[in-house]
């Protein structure tokens, strides 16, 4: 194998012909010895569908040893006697095919891309198939000086939303598989719990009503009347008539059981309770609110034998976003791995295959800024809390929570990235900031999801502590913070 002298993690192998078509192909035992890159050389004929084959194969084998895979073929200029060969290159990292060629040209050609190998090497730590006692002996390693890594430009791809697919059908089945993953999860804890009623606040906002799309369809998966949905809104001090009457004509157009109860007459009370001024709007009139809203839906949960779903996603979580001990807790959380710009995507696909009276409701939901409405109202009566005015766009700190623990990147790394997958919409400076406001939330906000519900993994990504994610309440982003601000 070989060794790239200025990158470590950048050591390749070479595959011959039917190699990688051999019941263990030699790039296993290459990628077990450290190569994070195989180069194949091939004489692989053209036959009908052999090519999606080919590429199915690279996309699961990358997959498997976890390694970047460039491939060529014979061209058509070779071709004879009965071989048509199509000069098929193929470049693919981890499970994705990053550029192909095209085939049957008789004009030399050449395909182009990057294959992160730090990447890669991150993505083997977590692997226990690369543990130092399955590495097999006797390879030879040559080291050799390549340039400078960090003067490379860019030509590939980057898919500045990262949890979403670019392929339509993709995004289709995606969103389908995922109420179904939520429903089944949800079904199984009912099933488990005894209890066959789902007790749900809803806001009128996309969380919630991810939440309800969920609970409607564990309903009908269990054989239960829909009535057997608490459903409650809870209006307060920042609530809008358009949130309220989409919650409502949400619930009702669902046949759910539906609730309203005003908590303003209850957080005045609290405030005069606990000595607070409601003229101040600080984070205790903002959390009084959560929290009443939470007791809620506890107590009827107690009161009439149900379970309480919680309507909070990934991306909440991840810059903890929430109020700890309110909307942070629940007895079963649907939404805990969905990040907030998946989220949009499964509303707008359960709108479209909906009847119009759901869809429309849906639509305007989809169309409604995104706030927890917990301050009063503005003059013309609309929103006045928003909070990606207020934590940044969740579309930047999807991406950055995406590579951050997928990949386990850098701030730097990260920094880079979004500037290129997000080039032409925000400069460098508006992504350091909400990097920057990312990293700091990420780091001191862990206290709150070392105690969160249960909640069905989703993706690749969760922030569980009793699974993906292990990190103690008291670590700090000192050092990460210091090299966003060097």
């Amino acid at each position: 194998m070989f060794r790239d002298k200025n990158v470590e993690e950048f050591c390749f192998g070479v595959e011959i012909g039917e190699d990688l078509w051999s019941l263990i192909p030699p790039s296993s035992y290459h990628a077990l010895a450290g190569a994070t890159m195989i180069f194949h050389l091939s004489a692989s004929n053209e036959t009908v569908g052999k090519k999606n084959k080919r590429l199915d194969l690279l996309r699961q084998h990358s997959t498997k040893c976890v390694l970047g895979y460039i491939s060529v073929s014979s061209g058509i200029n070779e071709s004879s006697t009965d071989m048509v060969f199509g000069g098929h290159g193929i470049i693919a990292e981890h499970g994705n095919i990053l550029v192909e060629s095209q085939r049957f040209t008789f004009d030399s050609q050449m395909i182009l891309s990057e294959i992160d190998v730090d990447n890669i090497r991150n993505l083997r730590l977590k692997n226990s198939s690369f543990h130092e006692s399955f590495v097999p002996s006797g390879y030879r390693t040559v080291v050799y000086e390549g340039s400078d890594p960090t003067k490379t430009e860019l030509t590939k791809k980057m898919n500045s939303h990262p949890f979403i697919p670019e392929d339509q059908n993709e995004l289709n089945e995606r969103c389908k598989e995922i109420l179904e993953i939520q429903s089944s999860a949800l079904a199984k804890r009912m099933k488990h719990t005894g209890l066959n009623k789902a007790v749900i606040g809803v806001s009128g906002g996309l969380d919630s009503t991810l939440a309800l799309l969920a609970v409607v369809k564990t309903i009908d998966k269990l054989g239960l009347p829909r009535e057997n949905i608490r459903a409650i809104t809870m209006p307060g001090f920042g609530t809008t008539d358009r949130t309220y009457e989409n919650a409502i004509g949400l619930i009702r157009a669902f046949g759910a059981d539906f609730r309203e109860i005003n908590i303003t007459k209850a957080s005045l009370q609290h405030f005069e309770d606990i000595g607070h001024d409601p003229n101040i709007h600080d984070t205790t009139y903002e959390n009084v609110q959560a929290r009443e809203r939470t007791q809620i839906l506890m107590d009827i949960a107690n009161k009439e034998g149900g379970l309480v779903i919680g309507t909070g996603d990934l991306s909440e979580m991840a810059l903890g976003w929430c109020t700890y001990n309110g909307d942070h807790m629940s007895m079963y959380s649907v939404n805990a791995n969905v990040p907030k710009t998946l989220i949009r995507h499964i509303v707008k696909w359960a709108a479209e295959s909906s009847d119009k009276e759901v869809k429309d409701v849906l639509n305007d939901i989809l169309d409604t800024p995104i706030s927890p409405e917990l301050l009063p109202k503005n003059s013309e009566g609309t929103i006045s809390q928003k909070t990606e005015d207020i934590v940044g766009p969740y579309e930047l700190h999807d991406f950055f929570l995406y590579h951050m623990i997928r990949y386990g990147a850098s701030p730097e790394k990260i920094l880079y990235l979004a500037c290129y997958a997000f080039q032409g919409k925000y400069d460098e400076q508006t992504i350091k900031k909400w990097l920057r406001k990312f990293v700091w939330r990420f780091f001191t906000q862990q206290f709150k999801r070392s105690c969160v519900p249960d909640g069905p993994k989703i993706g690749s990504i969760s922030l569980s502590p009793r699974g993906d994610w292990k990190m103690p309440s008291d670590a700090v982003a000192d050092l990460w913070l210091k090299k966003l601000d060097e």
